[in-house]
């Protein structure tokens, strides 16, 4: 999952994520990292895309990206039940839950502020962020 390693409250939900991610599927890496630059090389995301990215597969010939509302979705697929329950509104319009995506991150740095650097993983988390 990349995630905007200077948002409050994308910090908020990787840290969340740590602890409700039980069955420790996925692996952390901030935007503006190496990681994401080579996703970025290999997905024709959109120009400036300052979002969420779900990379399922990462480095195998079947990996796919997805972001704003679809990653969203698609980290709650993964995560046990109740959480794994908000994947079922993958099933309204994508029009409608970008939109209220973007309106939400639009305005996240306002409400959780913005950090000056990436936090620094514990070292027992550390297993799980990619640089």
């Amino acid at each position: 999952m990349l995630y905007d390693g200077l948002c409050g409250f994308c910090d908020l939900s990787v840290r969340w994520l740590l602890t409700h991610d039980t069955a420790r599927v996925f692996e952390f890496a901030p935007l503006q990292g190496e990681v994401a630059r080579d996703v970025v090389a290999r997905h024709p995301l959109p120009v400036g895309l300052d979002s969420i990215v779900l990379v399922e597969g990462r480095g195998s010939p079947e990996e796919r990206v997805s972001w704003h509302s679809s990653a969203i979705f698609g980290i709650c697929a993964h995560l046990p039940w109740p959480w794994r329950a908000l994947a079922w509104f993958s099933a309204l319009p994508r029009a409608f839950t970008d939109l209220c995506y973007r309106v939400f991150a639009r305005n996240r740095y306002r409400v959780w502020g913005r950090r000056e650097a990436c936090r620094i993983p514990s070292p027992e988390e550390r297993a799980r962020f990619l640089p």
